[in-house]
């Protein structure tokens, strides 16, 4: 068996392990600090309802494919001063506390491209709901309001969770090999950290969307792989 079938293995193995942890639809940092939250008490999510009309929300990771919130419109759009980057630390759908992996954050400076959507006054308190019982529990990401250029032409005011870097979820800014090895070593209730960043890269293929450094990323986990044996769970 070849080493890269042995990781195989052994992931698919920590994950059947793993099944019965508490189940959530994100992959966002968590653990036993984790606390249920009620979105309509929160003040962003006021201010948005209180505003009575249509915002936008921009997704630069999982939310571009499947956003999970009723939309009337959706195009790609591009993000000044903010990138995505594996920077949060995942301990329990990624990884573990032993051997934590990473999730995308949206981090300060460079650019990043993603996707708009608009969601309807009709829809906004469901929708937004749904997007903070997803992204915010944990208190990893701030909800701010920033602006995008649509590639449609012009420019719009839209939301988006931005990593909290004072959070002890932040991994910080990672060389490339940092990055990669806990990537790599990442296994977690939901599957391998590393299906999780080929995933992203083959949808941002699919929309269309060019993102250089996570391609590189994509190349070093998959160097990294081949070189090391796998690691067997206790």
């Amino acid at each position: 068996m070849t080493t890269e079938a042995a990781q195989k293995t052994v992931a698919a193995k920590t994950v059947a392990a793993l099944r019965d942890l508490p189940a959530r639809d994100s992959d966002i940092y968590a653990d036993e600090n984790e606390e249920a939250c009620d979105p309509l008490a929160a003040p962003e999510v006021r201010a948005c309802l209180a505003r009575r009309c249509d915002i936008w929300i921009f997704g630069y990771g999982s939310l571009m494919w499947n956003p999970g919130f009723r939309h009337c419109a959706a195009e790609p759009a591009l993000l000044h001063g903010w990138h995505r980057s594996f920077c949060v630390y995942s301990r329990r759908y990624r990884g573990t506390p032993e051997r934590p992996g990473l999730v995308l954050g949206l981090d300060r400076g460079g650019s990043c491209k993603g996707m708009a959507f608009r969601i309807a006054v009709a829809d906004l308190e469901e929708a937004l709901g749904q997007l903070w019982q997803r992204e915010m529990v944990g208190g990893v990401y701030d909800m701010r309001e920033l602006t995008l250029r649509l590639a449609g032409g012009g420019t719009v005011s839209a939301h988006a969770f931005t990593v909290r870097r004072s959070h002890p979820g932040y991994a910080g800014r990672l060389s490339l090999d940092e990055t990669a090895r806990l990537i790599l070593q990442g296994i977690g209730g939901r599957g391998h950290c590393r299906e999780y960043l080929e995933n992203t890269v083959r949808h941002l293929e699919r929309l269309g969307l060019v993102d250089g450094p996570l391609h590189r990323l994509e190349a070093k986990v998959k160097e990294l792989a081949a070189k090391e044996p796998p690691c067997v769970p206790a």
